[in-house]
């Protein structure tokens, strides 16, 4: 099969260098093991051999388990320990080691099942592990063209049109359809729908039975289908209770179980003082717009693109491979949004350094300058006497960007430009 380049290879070797253990997490199946096995390979031409062992092997995750001194006498660092949740008793042992050694890189470690790991983690190996979240492949990386944190600077844009690859309506949406799993990529004669059948068969066998406690299946998936049609929406719990037919705390227990393991992601409402009518609500996005677009039954990328569903599922992609160039580059993404009481909206906000910028996402080729009518509620934010004596709270609005169907980048007026999407 087809190895992709990722884009992290170089924060996984930066991170490796910095801490003696590298935690690569992730959703099941976005390619971390084949990641970190393909880096292994690039070690072991100047010398490093590096050992391989994976705990979704029961023999080996007995022992694991219930000896772990003498498993670490089996498979001595430099080693790569696949799925570590189905044994976090390694951890405290792993811990012992690298305080012994005090070798950068000793050990990497992959872990899919986030909200049972992270607890183990923190324990045991605070201040000694890097970790670097890995989701699945990027249009930088499906189209190997250079992957940098996005930014709404002109400069940034300009250099971006000398690499990226344009695209036009159809093409974009047979990405936002097939998702962004790599196998789907590496091998494309696997069947979509069947593929993104098992990997939800998986997810809720392996994942949600056995760590959430689940007491029925198939009512969590209807959940993961209701979530689904969701997608670019600020999150009303009571109405995803409703509509799946459990109490407002199951619904809110259940939607952290989807974010924890990396399925969708809560953007959170940019707030300020200066700022007195924002909406609480999270804004909800999926990681992969194509096991949305299976949950949902669209049948092709035709048909999502004439569809009702057509413009959120855009605004979910944009926001995608932006939060991504930022998880690539080893950076937690700044990204927020805008909404008030007064149904006024930014669809993202990305905060930096002090310098607020806004970014409005829509299909259209020529939005049109109603596109970024919504940009001046940030002007409150400019002027010091907004926040009660605390100017230092003052922030910067940058230059701010429409995210479009454009075939360039072009000024809408002295502060904003019209991006072509395939140029985030």
């Amino acid at each position: 099969m087809t190895y992709i380049k990722r884009a992290a290879e170089d924060t996984i070797r930066r991170v490796s260098r910095m801490f003696p253990v590298l935690l690569l997490t992730g959703p099941r199946q976005v390619g971390k093991t084949t990641l970190l096995q393909r880096l292994s390979e690039v070690e072991g031409e100047s010398g490093v051999k590096r050992k391989y062992v994976a705990l979704d092997d029961p023999d080996v995750r007995y022992l694991a388990k219930h000896d772990p001194a003498l498993f670490l006498q089996r498979y001595t660092p430099p080693v790569l320990i696949d799925e570590i949740q189905y044994a976090t008793e390694l951890l405290p042992y792993i811990k012992m080691s690298v305080d012994r050694s005090r070798r950068k890189g000793d050990f990497w470690l992959t872990g899919s099942q986030v909200f049972r790991l992270m607890n183990h983690v923190s324990e045991s190996l605070a201040g000694r592990v890097g970790i670097v979240n890995l989701l699945g492949l990027s249009d930088a990386e499906i189209y190997q063209t250079p992957s940098e944190a996005f930014s709404t600077d002109v400069d940034y844009l300009t250099k971006r049109l000398d690499v990226a690859k344009p695209r036009g309506l159809n093409e974009i949406y047979q990405r936002i359809f097939r998702g962004s799993m790599p196998e789907l990529y590496a091998d494309e004669s696997i069947d979509w729908e069947t593929y993104y059948r098992s990997y939800v068969d998986t997810y809720l066998q392996r994942d949600i039975l056995d760590l959430a406690k689940v007491a029925d299946e198939m009512q969590f998936y209807n959940f993961m289908t209701i979530v689904a049609a969701q997608i670019s929406r600020p999150v009303v719990y009571g109405e995803l209770a409703a509509a799946a037919g459990i109490s407002a705390p199951t619904a809110k227990k259940w939607l952290s179980i989807l974010v924890l393991s990396r399925v969708i992601v809560l953007v959170q409402p940019y707030h300020n003082n200066a700022l007195k009518r924002v909406v609480k609500m999270p804004l909800l996005h999926f990681t992969d717009t194509g096991l949305a677009a299976y949950l949902l039954k669209w049948g092709n990328p035709e048909a999502l693109e004439k569809g009702a569903m057509s413009g959120v599922f855009f605004e979910n992609y944009v926001f995608s491979e932006i939060y991504k160039s930022y998880l690539n580059a080893g950076k937690e993404p700044p990204i927020f949004y805008y909404r008030d009481k007064d149904q006024k909206e930014i669809d993202l906000l990305l905060y930096q350094n002090g310098v607020l910028s806004p970014i409005e996402i829509k299909k259209a080729a020529s939005p049109g300058m109603a596109a970024i009518k919504n940009f001046h509620v940030l002007d409150s934010l400019k002027k010091p006497e907004a926040f009660d004596g605390l100017e230092a709270l003052k922030v910067e609005v940058g230059t701010g960007s429409v995210v479009c169907m454009s075939g360039d980048l072009l000024p809408i007026d002295e502060k904003n430009w019209y991006v072509p999407v395939w140029l985030i």
